[in-house]
This record gives C-alpha cells, structure tokens and sequence, in this order.
C-alpha cells in the first residue's frame, strides 16, 4: 500500500512560456502609470461635469428667484399697470447665464490646473519647485488682488440676489440715477444731470432701489391749528381719490389713497400726512399732481396754510427792533447799536 504525498511538499512548476514572460512585463507597465494618469483625467472629467451641473442648478434657482416688475398693459382698451415676471425674469435669466459661464470657466481652469500637477508627479517630475513658486505668488496676488475678489463676490451676490438691474433708478449713496450696466466688478449709474458713474461693487454698501415692486408718495400738508382734522381728512380723502380719474397721472395709482393722520403739531400748525401708493418712479408725477388738487381744495374751504411767525431781537437786549423801512432787516453793528439810532 503506497503512502500519502504529504502537503507540505511544494508543486511541481510549471514551464513558463516566452510569451506569458512577453506579457506580464507589459501589463505590468499598463497597470502602473498609465492607469494612474488615465484614472487622473477621469476624475477630472467628471468633476468638471459635476461642478458645471451645479452652477447650472444655483444658476437656475437665481433665474427662478427673480422679483415681479411693474409693467403697463392694456386690458379692456386702457392701460393698466400690473405685476409682470416676464421680462424681469428673462434679464435676470440672461444675467445668471453669464455668472454661470464665468464661474464654469473659472471651476474648468482650476480643475484641469489640478490634474495636469497630478499628471506631471506621476510622471516622476519634481513639482516642489513649482507648487514653492505658486504659493509665493498665489500669497503676493491675494494682497494685491483683495479689491478685485471683493467687487468680483459683491457683483455675483448683488445680480443673485436681484438687488438692481438695467433702467432701475438706485441710491448707492455717492451714486444716484438710473443704471446702464451692471457688470461683475463695476456698475454703472447716470445721474439726473447726465453723469455717468462708475461704482465698484465692492465698495457698495447699500442699494435703494426704486424701481422693484411700488413705490408710495407721501405728502405733509400744513393747515391752520384749529382745523377740524375729522373733517379735514374726509375732503382729502375724497379729493385724493378723484386722483385716480385724472387723464394723466390717474393710471399710475394702484390703491386708494391714505391719510395717516397727524404727523406734528406746532403753536401755529397742524401737518397731516397723505400717502398714495403708485407704481415704481411715478411718485413724483402723482405727487405734483396731488399737491395742486390739495391747493385747489384748501383755497374752496377758505384754509390757508399758516404762516411762521418770527421775531428779529436787537443785540443790546432793547426788544423787537422796528419794521424797516426799506421792507428788509435792519442791520445790526458788531457794537449792539443799529447804524442810524445814534447809540
């Protein structure tokens, strides 16, 4: 009876071919380097997809966001102002698509940068020098360049956020007027006499704009103290309200007229508020037009506006100086005395 092999003796090897040692050399070479750098573009490739795919998605949700306009149109043959999205929406559209470009192009160039570092070091390049050099000048560019990535993060949050557009009227504090251009680093606003500012993003700290949404006229109109202000407030708001039939400025108001109330109450005076709410840079034309019918009211009711009573005193403490008599204030000498009264 023949005994067992035992296991523990190593198996016979067997012949190796000219080809099988042909080939494990060169897999052996594919599956180093070469794998390496292909899986390096890979994932470059589809970061860069993703990044894009999100810019579209942020860019898109800015579009979507945009505030209703007040637009004029024509229902039942008169013009009427009425919300509108339309072509707010579609300037803001046109405006996130260009911050989506930019950022796409900016998040590509880094991403490929990136990559082809990688690419070099798996090449056994000795990228020290490079990355040393890169962060000397990255840290040089930061000091220098803070003003221009301010205005560049200020121009993209202000067109996300909606804050103004093209022919909205703003305040940017030092800058008042229309704009013309809003950019990613500098907007651009004409003021009321023609000039054209140039204001850098970054150094905006506010916007009030007037053109979004409505926009409210308000009037202080001062009547004498004892006036009935019941009575008062009933003729404004009925003469306000005729407002809305005027042929010019009546279809620029979009609610019934308000009076708020008392707003001061002088020795003289009783000021009453009066705020009609328009469409966006109408308050002025409706303001104007409200004023003269008010004027008009006041002068049927025999009102008049009071006027401020004043009191010149001389400088030596001797009481109400005389009316002169040229319809002007006396003039007053360094000395207390008035030239001509011999003191």
């Amino acid at each position: 009876m023949l005994s067992p092999v035992p296991s523990s003796l190593p198996a016979p090897a067997l012949p190796s071919s000219p080809l099988a040692a042909a080939v494990d050399p060169l897999w052996e070479f594919w599956l180093d380097k070469p794998l390496r750098i292909l899986v390096v573009l890979l994932g470059a490739v589809l970061l860069s997809a993703v990044v894009r795919l999100l810019i579209r998605r942020v860019t898109g949700g800015i579009a979507r966001g945009t505030r209703s306009r007040i637009v004029r149109r024509l229902e039942s043959g008169r013009p009427r102002w009425v919300e509108e999205a339309g072509l707010a929406g579609a300037r803001q559209a046109q405006r996130a698509h260009t911050i989506g470009s930019v950022l796409s192009s900016v998040s590509t160039v880094v991403i490929w940068a990136v990559a082809l570092l990688m690419v070099v070091s798996e090449l056994d390049y000795d990228i020290g020098p490079v990355l040393a050099s890169a962060g000397i000048a990255g840290v040089a560019l930061s000091f220098g360049a803070q003003s221009l990535v301010k205005d560049y993060l200020s121009g993209i949050f202000m067109v996300a956020e909606d804050q103004l557009g093209i022919g909205d009227v703003v305040d940017l504090g030092e800058a008042t007027g229309t704009v013309e251009s809003v950019g990613l680093r500098v907007t651009q606003v004409r003021g009321v006499d023609g000039t054209l500012w140039h204001v850098r993003n970054g150094e905006i700290l506010r916007v009030g704009n007037q053109s979004q949404g409505w926009a409210r006229c308000v009037l202080d109109l001062p009547v004498p103290y004892d006036t009935d202000v019941e009575l008062l407030s009933e003729l404004i708001v009925h003469e306000a309200a005729l407002l809305r039939d005027d042929p010019k400025v009546g279809e620029y108001v979009t609610e019934d007229p308000e009076v708020w109330g008392v707003e001061a109450v002088t020795g003289e005076s009783l000021t009453v508020r009066v705020a009609v709410r328009t469409v966006p840079l109408k308050q002025w034309d409706v303001a104007r037009a409200l004023r003269l019918r008010l004027k008009k009211m006041l002068d049927r009711e025999g009102l008049h506006i009071p006027l401020v009573n004043q009191t010149v005193l001389r400088q030596d403490g001797a009481g109400p100086a005389g009316p002169p008599e040229t319809g002007q204030l006396r003039p007053v000498r360094r000395d207390g005395g008035v030239p001509g009264s011999g003191a």
